[in-house]
């Protein structure tokens, strides 16, 4: 690029042009006007939403369903300060976030600069890097650094902060860019002979699973670890709820993790979603094989299972799956009925749901959801959205969809709706049904605003029990139905919310009604909220016993 007339700003688009990235996800503000002043001369485009949060959130759905990085942009300060919880969300989902904030000019540190913050230290404990750029001539590698950490190894969110003197300042003569090669990911020189021992002693086993972490639960990561499965003849099961073992999504799953006697843990964390390791949830006797990309998780699983962990391997999970693929095609294992069985325990969903009558008033949460199938099988691409508490375990145990994005491992509430807006901006004219509660709708309601605003229709179908449900069903669970608090809403018309930002709403009431009105929020090519008045019934535990 040409030099003359041009400051750090237009170095940080060039770089961002050289990456691929063509969309950024933002909320403008003092410290980043140079950027977006920058953003004129590009092909970029700003997606500019109502909350800095939901910025992030929206780069985070993006990286999922695209599996390109998502980038972030906020300003400092309180901007940044907003910004930092969504990251959490994107981490524990393993999605590669960059998160571009401003900051107050180098010059002016220490001397009580407007929205002077230590940003970097602030989001550090949520990112796989974070830090400050220091001068002009650092912004391209910079980038170049934050994007290539952001999507390698177990890909998660890195933070870059942009002070407002380095953006302004003139590009320095002669700076050499970055290559395309420097934005991608470090893949790990994986062999084929590495991973043969593993799959040895898996083998030997007579009930193996492998389990799959969060990176691989996109549309393409499933379609790998399904071909993963017919190679080896062995139970693939991909784990992103905080549910865990009890994912209704999952099924009866609990029943025949609980009989299996050796698991590869495929980029999979020993952590809550798998009780530890520990009996009753796994057999005591259970072993473990193990492949992550981070040698200090390797460390906590070998700190965790003890010598129940027979071998490990350092490798990132695509250059593993490739590696097992390449030298296990035909070699399936003889055990057709183990496969059965895991299969069967997780596509079970209880009988008595299908008898459920048809009911007006508040409805049952079958009923609410599972008519969205059909929408949903509509189209080869279509996209499912759930957000957390009950509405959201009954909507993953009752639908499904080529694409699908969760709330994920944090547990997090309230990110459905910047996840749909970036889910349909990322799959146009591809039906998106996005599933939350009452109180959740709170969060990021406006985000209505950003999606009519870019014409990013969906589908959104609100559980409108009047209460934070989740939270209800603990208190009345450890505290007794007379000692719950905090937990009432009012049973808002959060339709006409929808439709006051210029959307489509409708309020159902009567089962029969959900699906027409769901095929008249597809029809309306807006962003649409059907408010559905349910049961507040406590999420699924789903046992075939």
């Amino acid at each position: 690029m040409t030099t003359k007339n041009k400051t750090g700003a237009h170095l940080l688009i060039n770089a961002l042009k050289t990456a691929g990235v063509y969309k950024i996800f933002t909320l403008s503000g003092n410290h980043i006007m140079p950027v977006y002043d920058a953003i004129f001369d590009s092909k970029i485009d700003l997606i500019h939403t109502r909350h800095e949060g939901a910025a992030v959130h929206m780069a985070d759905a993006w990286a999922r369903i695209t599996g390109e990085v998502g980038i972030a942009m906020v300003t400092g300060g309180p901007g940044h300060a907003n910004a930092v919880s969504a990251l959490y969300t994107a981490g524990m989902a393993e999605s590669p976030v960059v998160l571009l904030s401003g900051h107050a000019p180098i010059n002016q540190l220490g001397k009580g600069a407007f929205q002077e913050m230590r940003q970097a230290e602030i989001a550090a404990p949520l990112c796989k890097a974070s830090w400050v750029c220091q001068q002009t001539a650092d912004l391209a590698s910079d980038i170049a650094k934050a994007i290539r950490i952001a999507k390698s190894g177990r890909p998660g969110p890195v933070h870059l902060s942009l002070p407002s003197d380095v953006i302004e300042s003139a590009i320095p003569e002669n700076l050499v860019m970055p290559t395309a090669e420097q934005f991608k990911a470090t893949i790990s020189d994986t062999k084929e002979s590495a991973v043969s021992a593993l799959i040895t002693q898996l083998k030997q086993a007579k009930k193996p699973l492998i389990l799959s972490g969060p990176m691989m639960q996109s549309k393409v990561g499933r379609i790998q670890l399904q071909a993963l499965e017919n190679a080896l003849g062995i139970p693939v099961i991909g784990m992103e709820s905080p549910r865990g073992i009890g994912d209704p999504s999952l099924g009866a799953f609990a029943e025949v993790l609980s009989q299996a006697d050796c698991i590869l843990l495929l980029g999979k964390k020993v952590d809550f979603t798998l009780k530890f390791a520990q009996s009753p949830g796994l057999q005591k006797d259970c072993n473990f094989l193990q492949i992550d990309p981070d040698t200090d998780e390797i460390q906590r699983a070998k700190n965790t299972l003890g010598s129940r962990l027979l071998n490990s391997l350092a490798s990132d999970v695509p250059s593993a799956i490739h590696a097992i693929l390449s030298g296990h095609q035909d070699k399936a294992t003889d055990s057709l009925a183990w496969k059965q069985e895991v299969s069967d325990a997780i596509a079970f969903r209880p009988a008595a749901w299908k008898s459920i009558l048809p009911s007006k008033g508040n409805i049952h949460p079958v009923q609410a959801l599972a008519p969205l199938q059909e929408i949903l099988d509509s189209h080869p691409d279509s996209v499912l959205i759930s957000d957390g508490g009950e509405i959201g375990q009954w909507a993953q145990a009752c639908l499904k969809a080529p694409n699908r994005v969760i709330n994920g491992v944090a547990g997090s509430i309230g990110s459905a709706l910047p996840f749909a807006a970036a889910a349909s901006l990322a799959k146009p004219n591809t039906p998106i049904v996005a599933v939350m509660g009452d109180g959740t709708f709170g969060f990021h309601s406006a985000e209505i605003d950003t999606a009519v605003r870019y014409q990013l229709p969906f589908t959104l179908v609100i559980g409108n029990d009047a209460r934070w449900n989740a939270e209800y069903q603990i208190q009345v669970r450890d505290y007794g139905k007379d000692r719950t608090i905090g937990c009432e809403l009012i049973p808002s018309h959060y339709e006409k919310v929808c439709e006051a930002f210029g959307g489509y709403g409708e309020l159902v009431n009567d089962s029969n009604e959900l699906l027409p009105a769901a095929k008249r929020a597809l029809a309306s090519k807006l962003p649409a909220c059907i408010n559905v008045m349910i049961d507040g019934l406590a999420a699924p535990n789903i046992k075939r016993s």
